[in-house]
């Protein structure tokens, strides 16, 4: 995939309901696991042992569609109509209509708790697929998320990877508090910039044993220098 091929599918969305910032603090996460991490492709969607995306961020799927398209999963006309009346591209992603999503979501907390239900699943098949589940930073304020995370590194769900976009839109933005979240449950953290595609890389191949695995990707606003921005990106 191409920057300029992504940026033409990107501008094919077009409405008031893009939360452009939302997405736009995830493409590169999901063009890299996508481009260079994950086992999935329209070929496997329906193979019990492809590798899991997760997007619990689910209010700004811009990126994610875009994403999708540019891999094979659906047509780029699609594009052309998201959030209308008939189109399967909504403004949160429908498992049920969009080929390639595995969960509906938008309602923040809700991915991770899905994300260790899944892994749990698939280690109970036999079958040693990965989970990654997205969220953003804000999200983790989410209750059921704080449970979700106590419960992987409980039963060592080795499988399971989760991507913390952080653009310090949570209440209460300490840099490193998250990471330190994750590393005092006793999850294997790695840092990154979300924005630099070989650090991203090499951050989600560092996979632990017997322990969960994190990834908080940093993403700062691009116009500002800074992580503070319009609310519509937190979580």
């Amino acid at each position: 995939m191409s920057a300029v091929n992504i940026d033409q599918l990107l501008t094919r969305m077009t409405g008031d309901e893009k939360h452009s910032l939302a997405a736009f603090s995830t493409l590169d996460v999901i063009r890299v696991l996508y481009e260079r991490v994950l086992d999935v492709s329209p070929e496997t969607v329906d193979d019990p042992r492809r590798d899991r995306f997760l997007l619990s961020k689910g209010h700004g799927p811009m990126a994610y569609y875009a994403v999708l398209c540019d891999r094979g999963f659906f047509p780029a006309a699609w594009l052309d109509g998201w959030g209308a009346f008939d189109s399967p591209l909504g403004y949160h992603p429908d498992r049920n209509l969009v080929p390639g999503v595995e969960i509906s979501s938008g309602s923040l907390g809700h991915g991770l708790p899905l994300a260790v239900g899944t892994a749990l699943g698939l280690r109970a098949q036999g079958i040693g697929a990965r989970v990654v589940v997205l969220v953003g930073d804000a999200e983790l304020d989410e209750g059921s998320n704080h449970e979700a995370l106590e419960v992987a590194a409980a039963l060592g769900l080795d499988a399971l990877t989760v991507v913390v976009v952080d653009n310090r839109s949570a209440s209460y933005a300490v840099p490193g508090r998250i990471a330190e979240r994750f590393a005092t449950e006793g999850w294997l953290v790695t840092t990154a910039d979300g924005r630099d595609h070989e650090d991203l890389e090499k951050a989600l191949s560092e996979r632990g044993v017997g322990v969960p695995n994190a990834v908080v990707a940093t993403v700062l606003d691009p116009s500002t220098g800074s992580g503070r921005r319009n609310e519509e990106a937190a979580a």
